[in-house]
């Protein structure tokens, strides 16, 4: 039996294999799917609430002809209600992959650590990598190759920017941060994210002034200054971001051809204002909706690998 393939973090992927699953992902949306996970299982464990995650995986999953079963915070209660390691060995007799969007990555890593079936991180404190998969699909549809681009991030280092922070470089893309001191990305990050950059082009660029880090910007990014389990930090935060909304002057200071991203929920007011996911250069709904593909191309990868690699194959 091979290996099974965990995606805990954005790094568990190698460049190449991150572009080919977007060109996966392209050739699943213009296309559709086949149905490589018919007769296959896939639990979806969330002690999180989910819009995008949750629907963009069920559906996924659907359309490969697998099947899901989805297991809420009452059912489960990861450590709480049973220890990790036995939801994990029990699970893995039942079903071909497991989902898991938690609250911690150290439990991410313990249930994939017992697990004999691929898990899949759907969000953990840490890091987002499905959600970076279908910014980087994003991004290559709307501006074509993403080597030697630049993202420019504006708020908070949270699980999203630490993803697409290790990811863009590794592809020979710019990411630069801007947010308040004490709210940046931790240097561990930062120094791996450098040390995987695609030699010649990669780079990060940590920064506090948004002006300066949009400057020649080809994509304009943000998101929620509080995330989810931050919500007694809202007022500080929102004293603390004071002049971080990315708003259409920000945008502005980008390249005239940048696009505005933004993983969504939105609260307006304060990362944007009402109206910004509206924006002519926003491509915020088409960046949601894409979270299908390039989760359906993922789950290929993981559990189909075989037709996951070679994806001009379809239709000959």
């Amino acid at each position: 039996m091979p290996t099974k393939r965990d995606i805990l973090s954005i790094t568990s992927l190698a460049p190449d294999e991150t572009l080919e699953i977007i060109r996966r992902a392209k050739l699943i949306k213009s296309e559709g799917a086949n149905p490589s996970l018919s007769g296959k299982s896939v639990a979806l464990i969330f002690d999180k609430p989910s819009l995008r995650t949750r629907t963009s995986f069920q559906v996924g999953i659907h359309r490969l002809g697998g099947f899901s079963v989805y297991l809420g915070e009452d059912e489960v209660r990861l450590g709480t209600r049973e220890p990790v390691s036995d939801i994990a060995q029990v699970l893995s007799g039942y079903v071909d992959c497991v989902i898991a969007r938690v609250s911690s990555q150290h439990v991410l890593e313990e249930l994939a650590s017992y697990s004999s079936v691929p898990v899949i991180n759907a969000l953990s404190d840490w890091e987002h990598p499905c959600q970076t998969m279908a910014d980087l699909l994003t991004i290559d549809e709307h501006l074509g190759a993403i080597n030697e681009k630049k993202l420019a991030f504006i708020g908070d280092g949270n699980n999203v920017a630490r993803s697409l922070c290790l990811s863009l470089p590794s592809l020979g893309a710019t990411f630069a941060i801007a947010a308040p001191e004490g709210y940046n990305l931790d240097e561990d990050t930062v120094d791996l994210a450098r040390s995987r950059a695609s030699s010649g082009n990669g780079n990060v660029l940590e920064l506090t002034d948004p002006v300066e880090a949009v400057s020649d910007a080809d994509t304009v990014y943000t998101d929620v200054w509080a995330s989810m389990g931050q919500e007694e930090e809202a007022a500080k935060r929102r004293e603390a971001f004071k002049g971080y909304q990315v708003g259409p002057s920000l945008l502005s200071k980008a390249k005239k051809s940048a696009i505005f991203m933004h993983d969504m929920p939105a609260h307006y007011g304060e990362e944007v204002p009402e109206g910004m996911l509206e924006h002519p250069q926003s491509v915020a709904y088409q960046q949601a909706h894409n979270r299908l593909y390039a989760q359906m191309a993922l789950l290929e990868f993981v559990l189909s690998p075989d037709l996951g690699s070679t994806p001009t194959s379809r239709g000959t």
